[in-house]
């Protein structure tokens, strides 16, 4: 049984600790301390949720439908492509960790930022309906807990790291050009995501 879970880990480790945009307004928000534990759980949940759902058989089902993926691609891409231009108008107005730290969000707006990052944008579908449920639905039946295990592992660990990490680069982020390019960075994965889900609908 320790193949299907290592396996899982790895699958699961080469999609989800690509850099995306759930990854980049985590690693923003803990930064900033803005709550980086609340939103690494939501992110850990979302992909509990959809990677057990995919594994289930659903994920194929969803694939298989042109108007839920053209309806997702455009919807994600108007999204991502907001919030981009929210990151770089901080990137030119300029700011301190301290200017953003007394200037935190709500919980609960947090919280939302991080759902709507997470479910609407279509390749965290496609990583883990799709390819990890596809994937894992290939096991036998008393193997697939093993595969969904691994998975649920390296996401947990990941998402945890990554707040709590995040938290060691607050001195650097103190001085403004640092904070610049940081949501420049942002800016341009949220843009290069929503770009990739035009041209790829545009085009199929």
């Amino acid at each position: 049984m320790l193949s299907p879970f290592l396996q899982g880990l790895g699958l699961g480790g080469g999609l989800i600790i690509a850099i995306g945009a759930q990854n980049a307004y985590l690693l923003s928000q803990g930064v900033r301390r803005n709550y980086p534990i609340q939103i690494a759980t939501v992110c850990f949940l979302c992909d509990a949720l959809l990677i057990s759902i995919g594994i289930a058989g659903v994920g194929t089902i969803v694939a298989s439908d042109p108007a839920l993926g053209r309806l997702a691609a455009w919807g994600g891409a108007t999204f991502l492509g907001w919030y981009g231009w929210k990151s770089l108008r901080s990137a030119m107005t300029g700011s301190t960790l301290e200017a953003q730290e007394q200037q935190q969000q709500p919980l609960r707006k947090i919280l939302l930022t991080t759902l709507a990052v997470t479910l609407l944008n279509p390749h965290t579908y496609l990583d883990t309906l799709v390819l990890i449920g596809s994937i894992g639905g290939q096991f036998p039946a008393d193997q697939r807990i093993f595969f969904w295990a691994g998975t649920m592992t390296i996401s947990c660990v990941w998402f945890y790291s990554l707040a709590l990490g995040a938290r060691l680069l607050s001195p650097l982020f103190r001085r403004p050009h640092a904070w610049r390019v940081l949501d420049s960075l942002i800016c341009l994965i949220m843009w290069s995501i929503a770009g990739s889900l035009l041209v790829r609908d545009i085009s199929a």
